[in-house]
């Protein structure tokens, strides 16, 4: 929604398994909220610290809000819930529509279709939300490595 917790979180964990594989000259990676709630601020500092845990840097990212160029832009447009998933539907340009999903879709074995906002949560609701995203990360990764590399 707001791009400062669940989205940022994918990014950083998604961009290290990126550059650990050495693909980062042919994966681009971004984040984007459905909504203007934060753009210009950087991660939630509880996002930050799960992922500096984790030997992650969320630091250097920042909120935006998601643009129809994106969709032109990008192979994936992944939402992290289904009320994120319905504006992006609403969003898409025609024909377009098999760009979006739901990320935890690429994690099918963990048996959970959506990621939860931790914002209102504890600390905890973080580290649920970063083994889900991790999990999500890799899958997305071998369905990029299938489909284009």
């Amino acid at each position: 929604m707001g791009n400062i917790c669940r989205s940022p979180t994918a990014h950083g964990v998604f961009r290290k398994l990126v550059a650990d594989e050495g693909l980062e000259d042919r994966i681009v990676i971004d984040s984007a909220g459905t909504h203007a709630y934060h753009v210009g601020q950087p991660p939630d500092r509880r996002a930050q610290a799960t992922a500096t845990g984790r030997n992650i840097d969320l630091s250097d990212l920042r909120g935006r809000q998601v643009e129809v160029e994106d969709f032109h832009r990008f192979d994936y447009i992944l939402a992290m819930d289904r009320e994120n998933l319905e504006i992006l539907s609403g969003l898409c340009p025609a024909g377009m529509e098999d760009r979006l999903s739901l990320f935890m879709d690429f994690a099918p074995d963990y048996g959970i279709a959506e990621v939860p906002d931790p914002y209102y949560g504890g600390e905890q609701g973080f580290e649920r939300v970063f083994d889900m995203v991790e999990a999500a990360s890799r899958g997305l990764l071998e369905e990029i490595r299938r489909r284009h590399l």
